[in-house]
Parts: structure tokens; C-alpha cells; sequence
């Protein structure tokens, strides 16, 4: 799918944010600029209609990571309007912190977690798409990570579950926190609740990538992604 075909058909998008979330901005930039989206910031402090197409909980550092990163903002009032669009049906996509939301908020199995040597990450990382996302990205690929806990941890019994029904959405091909089975993103049984810790909003367009001169790998994740919504 490309840029065009999600401008045509009139998509509309949700960003909820939260104090301390700091990557919004960059996921209405490339929704809007890149993908033609329109796209509407939800407050946490407030409750909202839920008439979007599909809806992005960004990355940062919610409530200054408090308590344990995104179990502050789990409990917000937007995200009681979140599950209700999550019964409906709705596309909702958790990236880093909004992962850390997700799982916390229940709507994703497991936690995120310190990192396994205990330092903040921050750097490019080789990812290859797994489960019911392989057969839509064939290749490796990189996407940038920031993070302090993003050591995906959960019962060996949800892991199984995971491997088996095809919901991990891609690996690490280093891993670089610790994280069981390699594990940068999963999905719910539905298909259609995604959380990863990497951020393929940061690498859309040449000017993000210092690393990879005019690689886009981040399109790889959002062509997919608008494909199924």
C-alpha cells in the first residue's frame, strides 16, 4: 500500500498523549505529511468519541515514568475510551512507552521491563518481521530503539501462545535488552492491538537516518499496518 492509496480513502487517526510523552508530534508528521491521514492529538485528561480508523499510543516518558513505565497512564480517563475502541474492533498501535501502555492497560499480554544490563538504549537494531507479519515484510530490516525497559518479559504459558499463534510481530535479530525470545513486538489474538518498542515513525523519510543514507525502513511497517486497517 502506499501514500496515495491511504489518502484516498480517507483514513483517520487517533494520538493519545500523556505528560511526559514526547514522540507525538512525530507520529502526526508522518501521518498527515507521509500518509495523507488526517490525524486528531487525544488529551489524557479527556474521553473521546471513538470514530477514528485507528489510533497510535506514541512514545516518551508518561508521568515521568513513575511507579513502573506507562502504569500511571494506563489508569488515564483517554484510555478508558481506548478499550471501548478496542471492542469495537478498532487498530490501536502501542510504540516504546505506548507498548509499555498497552500491556500495562491490559490490552497486550506481559510487561516491559529493565533492561538486562540496566542502561538505556539507544541506537539502530536489526529487526526481522516474525509470525503472521513474515509473510508481509520478507526481509530484514532496521528501525531505531530508545529505551530503558524494553525487556519483554511474560509466563512461559503467554510465550507459548504467542509463538504458536503467530502474534510475535517482529524480533530482534540482536538483542540488545534482554528480551525473551528476542521479542521488539506482539499483537493481540485479533491481529489488530500491535505494540513494539522500536520506532518506525522515526525512520520514514531520508533526513531521519544518518545510519542508512536514503533507507526508509519505517515504511515497511506502516504500508503494512494501513494495509490492514
Amino acid at each position: 500500500m502506499n501514500s496515495n492509496n491511504a489518502k484516498a480513502r480517507n483514513l483517520r487517526a487517533g494520538v493519545l498523549y500523556f505528560p511526559g510523552t514526547n514522540c507525538e508530534r512525530d507520529l502526526v508528521h508522518a501521518l498527515e505529511n507521509i500518509y495523507g491521514i488526517k490525524t486528531e492529538l487525544l488529551w489524557h485528561t479527556e474521553s473521546f468519541q471513538t470514530e477514528h480508523d485507528l489510533y497510535f499510543v506514541p512514545g516518551g516518558f508518561s508521568y515521568g515514568d513513575y511507579l513502573r513505565s506507562g502504569a500511571l497512564a494506563a489508569r488515564s480517563i483517554s484510555m478508558r475510551s481506548l478499550k471501548e475502541a478496542a471492542q469495537q474492533g478498532r487498530m490501536i498501535v502501542g510504540i516504546c512507552n505506548g507498548f509499555q501502555i498497552l500491556t500495562e492497560a491490559g490490552l497486550l499480554p506481559g510487561a516491559l521491563v529493565r533492561n538486562e544490563k540496566l542502561k538505556h538504549v539507544c541506537r539502530w537494531v536489526g529487526l526481522e518481521a516474525a509470525g503472521k507479519w513474515a509473510a508481509h515484510i520478507d526481509k530484514p530490516f532496521q528501525l531505531p530503539v530508545s529505551h530503558s525497559e524494553g525487556n519483554y518479559i511474560a509466563p512461559e504459558e503467554t510465550i507459548r501462545e504467542l509463538v504458536n499463534e503467530g502474534r510475535i510481530l517482529c524480533k530482534y535479530s540482536e538483542n540488545v535488552n534482554g528480551s525473551t525470545e528476542n521479542i521488539a513486538g506482539i499483537t493481540d489474538r485479533s491481529g489488530r492491538i500491535l505494540g513494539l518498542m522500536p520506532h518506525p515513525e522515526r525512520a520514514l523519510e531520508p533526513t531521519n537516518d544518518f545510519t542508512y543514507t536514503k533507507n526508509t525502513p519505517g515504511r515497511y511497517f506502516f504500508d503494512t499496518l494501513l494495509g490492514m486497517v
